[in-house]
């Protein structure tokens, strides 16, 4: 579940012109802005001309979302819950892997959870970090709801940042900032979706890496959620820092890929928010429209068939271009 903030325009930021699949009915909250003293502009638009080089492979993506959707419906206390958990484990095996556990205490009863960081250090004193949540909701009505885009592509796409990472930091630390994945945990409602029941997870974490002073050293956090879907249209977030959803275009128009970047701007609550009410830079990249006008949200079609190998490979490309855009960032 993700929600929409009050103040849904239609826009063509710079020069991100993808099509328009319609305004969203759903209006809850006014929207939370970032501390002033965290922006800052971003590289003027010539910067951006240069080419990138693709890295993400799409098809080995689409795998680990169909290796993930296989242990069905992945809720907090389900059998698919913990299997991913240890197939996670598996494919990190090697990485500097911490877990951050916490108790969901919801209406409907109380629930381990569990947040894996995979940290990769940089030669530049400062993080990175890029999260996404594994986990699916609570079946009160979709006991079918598998997630395939909806906790099943930011698994997948952060298992494949992972390989990139990896290779990056072959023979000593990557050159930029260290660079942390976070698989946050329980980010959907247990019932209803509300500022106590959501986002349980990144709230705690959030709330950790204050207490022990790591909220300091983050220099931009990058949330990826729903991004498989095969008409991929990410939303311009009005929650998020402009200069972080610049570098964000920058990114995608390095690839070449700026048309499914910025066509709508929106405000949404998501696992960010309880980052960006501390001051931390965030990002939030995601596709609402999930089949037209969501349809497919939170429902048993949320299948594999409905996501793409090249939009996972346009998602992780440009997060993995905006972290380079951030460490060259002054």
């Amino acid at each position: 579940m993700k929600r929409l903030a009050l103040g849904i325009f239609l826009t063509c930021s710079l020069c991100a012109c993808a099509h328009d699949k319609g305004t969203s009915s759903a209006a809850h909250a006014e929207p939370q802005r970032n501390a002033p003293a965290k922006e800052a502009p971003a590289p003027p638009a010539s910067e951006f001309k240069r080419v990138a080089k693709p890295v993400v492979d799409g098809t080995r993506t689409m795998q680990y979302v169909k290796d993930v959707v296989a242990f069905g419906p992945r809720f907090l206390g389900s059998p698919g819950h913990q299997k991913l958990e240890s197939y996670l484990r598996t494919r990190l095996k090697g990485d500097v892997l911490e877990e951050d556990a916490f108790t969901v205490d919801s209406v409907e009863g109380k629930f381990p959870g569990k947040n894996l960081i995979a940290k990769f250090p940089g030669t530049k004193d400062g993080i990175i970090v890029i999260a996404g949540h594994y986990d699916t909701n609570y079946p009160l009505r979709n006991t079918k709801y598998v997630g395939a885009n909806d906790g099943g592509s930011s698994t997948a796409i952060l298992l494949e940042l992972a390989n990139h990472l990896r290779e990056a930091e072959k023979g000593g630390k990557r050159d930029g900032y260290s660079v942390w994945l976070v698989w946050t945990d329980a980010e959907e409602a247990m019932r209803q979706w509300s500022e106590t029941d959501s986002l349980y997870g990144s709230r705690h974490l959030a709330e950790t890496w204050e207490k022990d002073g790591t909220l300091k050293k983050v220099k931009a956090f990058l949330l990826a959620d729903m991004i498989g879907d095969a008409d991929l249209n990410v939303d311009r977030d009005v929650n998020s820092a402009k200069w972080l959803e610049d570098l964000v275009l920058g990114a995608a128009t390095r690839l070449g890929v700026q048309s499914h970047f910025f066509a709508r701007e929106i405000g949404v609550e998501d696992d960010h928010m309880p980052f960006v009410k501390r001051g931390v830079p965030s990002a939030d990249l995601i596709d609402l429209d999930y089949g037209y006008n969501n349809v497919f949200h939170h429902s048993p079609q949320d299948t594999v068939d409905k996501l793409s190998p090249r939009s996972l490979e346009i998602a992780g490309d440009v997060i993995y271009e905006t972290v380079r855009l951030v460490d060259e960032r002054k």
